[in-house]
């Protein structure tokens, strides 16, 4: 997985006010969930806050990062775990990070790539891509930037679920039923289908 470099600070004021200041200043509220667990047994979140313009490279990526925050001086490895965007402007308000480290499997979604020109496309159908990401598990040191799929054996009306497919050292989270790809049938197969019988 890539690697990416953001500074925060911690923050003293929480709540939707401060929020807000924070925001017009170029900093967005967020949350770091670690190893520590408050009296209830929940990840206990510590409050920090980081420009935009350094969180931009990691949201509005294509890619999955890990993390290499600097809080106050203190280092921390961690990936993204949840974005709000604000509703109509799409600007981001806040940011969760879950810490990591090298032996502690991590869920997260991991872009696929098509590999191949499809035994279907070559007889005029369409290659359909199903889904972007699927989810995998694995320490975050084994976890690829993408997901490799050949689709040259893929006939015409196949598809590609998520069960069938397999890659070293990681668990897919992914639901085995879901399609990851598709070649569908378009008018240009079905008249070379007739033309053949």
């Amino acid at each position: 997985m890539r690697e990416i470099a953001i500074n925060g600070q911690k923050r003293e004021a929480t709540g939707k006010k401060a929020s807000k200041l924070q925001r017009k200043e170029g900093l967005i509220p967020c949350n770091l969930y670690g190893e520590k667990k408050d009296k209830n047994g929940q990840p206990e979140a510590m409050a920090f806050v980081a420009p935009m313009t350094e969180l931009r490279k990691a949201v509005y990526s294509p890619h999955v990062y890990v993390v290499n925050l600097t809080i106050d001086g203190k280092e921390y490895k961690a990936i993204i775990k949840e974005l709000q965007f604000h509703p109509t402007t799409d600007a981001l308000l806040h940011a969760d990070f879950y810490e990591v480290n090298e032996t502690k499997p991590i869920t997260v979604g991991i872009p696929v790539k098509l590999n191949g020109l499809a035994q279907g496309v070559r007889e005029g159908g369409k290659l359909n891509l199903s889904i972007r990401k699927i989810d995998v598990t694995a320490p975050y040191k084994q976890i690829p930037e993408i997901l490799n799929i050949d689709v040259t054996n893929l006939g015409l009306g196949k598809a590609i679920k998520v069960g069938e497919l397999k890659f070293e050292g990681l668990e897919l989270a992914t639901s085995a039923q879901v399609v990851v790809c598709s070649v569908k049938e378009t008018r240009a197969s079905k008249a070379a289908a007739a033309v053949a019988e």
